[in-house]
């Protein structure tokens, strides 16, 4: 029978032992390379076998044990999802979501990895497979055609206990059970299984590897006397030039997941834990080290919570929630109204926090919950062997949230406990230091604590692009008193934005479609670039040296300082 690029037949394309930790394999499969990895929580990645940057083989690539990075231009991807999480050529930025290899479908069992060109039909156990302890042979590659290997499976069978041909190329010997992998039109692996561990493994594997290796000869001289037959093309999905660039960071406001609470717990006084995971199992999108999910609470409200997990935990996120006094509804609703196996609605991950993995040094400075986007940074430097320090302003020992989470760090942890604000000053700037080429430092936390860090770095020589910072909130007061235009280059509207009113909402006012999240100036999604006129900056999100550029503006609190603004919209 012919083969198809498109057969939905599930095929072994390795052995169990063909993927230890820390390894990558090719497989092959109608005619498609495929790099096979392991990760550390055991999940088997089946993948295109090639980067999409420039083509390279991922199977020549490095296992770090969540992440599979490329050996030419170092591109990293994420188990389960193979999403990119990182592009060296630009490490200040995160990777778009859209850059995900092609995946396939994959099951362990039997002592043997099954593929499948698609996921049209189900794994299904072969026949008779339930109760026996499996034993894999090695395996046999054979330069015939599928349909001539199981042919000649079919004549080892003595006359009187003729074979079974079971479906999709496999052949009943016996006891053993043979599979036949479909490589190429004209290459094919004979893998071998027998119900039960033989007594003697070297004797039975010596048999068995000797039967077949006639078998390959016997079917290798018939094939050379016969014409070739055409290879299977299978074709490949060009790559984007524009993979090479970062993109938007938008996410349209209405875009949502819809995933479970499947477990919520104190995970410091004043911090609630909660995890999120998928309905139905699944993994969940890409994420990179300081993205956090827009969370839609029951009463309405939309609020932004920064996700902890490690590379390539993507079965759930996990958020860290602050019990505020003062809540406006936001905590609130999650901390006492949310239970779990309630569910919620959350965006796929942003981020305007992403994390250089290129710094000589990386200083992480956390205060109170502002740990969490930090927590994720570390496991992935943790995870990639690259050094940080980790530095945890807290009020408390018992506000000390995720501890379990930070005991098993292999970086330089500290928690500062109970230190007034000239403490912490002297503190920092201790840990600081004068600057020095490729450090790098990280602060999250309080918005008195952040404006702090960024003066003493500032003050002892760090540069605006080495002091990377989110606040949680804007809590600076908002000046709406002013009225102006705004020209919309792009669009080709002028629009008057009255006094009282954002830039943000006179254009959805107008019909225009605008991504948006927090909407008070902090999160950095409703960005936009300026072309003419001068920007009342009223955001925390950009730094000193962006706000003084006059090139963008945050649409959802800024305004013009004259009477005029011309955005690239």
């Amino acid at each position: 029978m012919p083969l198809s690029l498109s057969d939905p037949a599930w095929y072994p394309i390795a052995s169990s032992d063909d993927l230890p930790f820390r390894h990558v394999y090719q497989g092959q499969l109608l005619g498609r390379e495929l790099a096979v990895w392991r990760a550390d929580d055991g999940n088997v990645n089946v993948w295109e076998n090639r980067c999409l940057h420039r083509g390279v083989r991922l199977s020549i690539g490095i296992n770090e044990g969540q992440e599979l990075k490329c050996q030419y231009h170092g591109w990293r991807y994420a188990n389960r999802s193979a999403g990119c999480t990182y592009i060296p050529a630009h490490p200040a930025d995160a990777p778009a979501r859209r850059i995900e290899n092609r995946k396939y479908p994959v099951r362990e069992a039997f002592g043997l990895i099954w593929s499948a060109a698609n996921d049209d039909q189900p794994f299904a156990p072969f026949e008779g497979s339930e109760g026996h302890n499996w034993f894999a042979l090695r395996p046999m590659p054979v330069a015939a055609t599928p349909d001539d290997v199981v042919a000649g499976l079919m004549r080892l069978a003595p006359d009187d206990q003729p074979a079974d041909i079971l479906p999709n190329l496999a052949v009943k010997l016996g006891s053993a059970i043979f599979f036949v992998q479909p490589v190429d039109a004209d290459r094919s692996v004979i893998r071998g299984l027998l119900p039960e561990k033989p007594a003697d493994e070297i004797t039975a594997l010596r048999h068995y590897n000797e039967m077949l290796s006639k078998l390959r000869d016997r079917l290798e001289r018939a094939a050379a006397k016969k014409p070739a037959p055409k290879p299977l093309e299978p074709t490949y999905e060009k790559v984007s030039v524009e993979l090479s660039t970062m993109p938007d960071i938008a996410v349209p406001r209405g875009n949502t997941l819809n995933v479970v609470v499947k477990r919520k717990w104190q995970s410091g006084d004043g911090v609630i834990g909660f995890e999120l995971a998928d309905r139905d199992g699944k993994h969940l999108p890409t994420f990179q080290p300081g993205a956090h999910i827009d969370v839609h609470l029951p009463n309405g409200l939309v609020r932004q919570y920064s996700i902890t997990n490690g590379p390539g935990d993507l079965l759930s996120y996990v958020i860290g929630v602050k019990q505020e006094g003062a809540s406006k509804g936001g905590s609130k609703v999650l901390v006492e109204t949310v239970r779990e196996g309630d569910v919620l609605a959350i965006s796929e991950p942003r981020n305007n926090f992403p994390l250089r993995r290129d710094a000589t040094r990386t200083l992480l400075i956390a205060g109170g919950i502002g740990i969490t986007p930090l927590l994720s940074m570390a496991r992935f430097l943790d995870k990639s062997s690259l050094p940080y320090e980790l530095h945890y302003f807290v009020r408390s020992g018992d506000t000390v949230a995720f501890q379990s989470e930070l005991e098993v760090l292999h970086g330089s942890v500290d928690t500062h406990v109970g230190l007034g604000r000239e403490l912490v000053k002297a503190k920092v700037t201790e840990l600081l230091g004068p600057y020095q080429f490729a450090n790098h430092v990280y602060i999250c936390g309080p918005g008195s604590m952040l404006e702090m860090v960024q003066e003493t770095a500032t003050a002892l020589g760090w540069p605006d692009e080495a002091i990377h910072f989110e606040y949680f909130q804007n809590t600076k007061p908002v000046d709406a008193s002013s009225a102006f235009d705004v020209e919309l280059a792009r669009s080709a509207m002028t629009l008057h934005v009255p006094a009282g009113k954002t830039i943000l909402e006179t254009m959805r006012d107008n019909g225009l479609t605008v991504a948006s999240s927090c909407e008070q100036g902090a999160c950095g999604t409703c960005l936009t670039g300026v072309i003419e006129g001068e920007v009342d900056h009223q955001d925390v999100y950009l730094n000193k040296t962006e706000k003084a550029s006059n090139t963008c503006i945050m649409t959802c609190v800024s305004r013009a300082k004259g009477e005029r603004l011309v955005l690239d919209i």
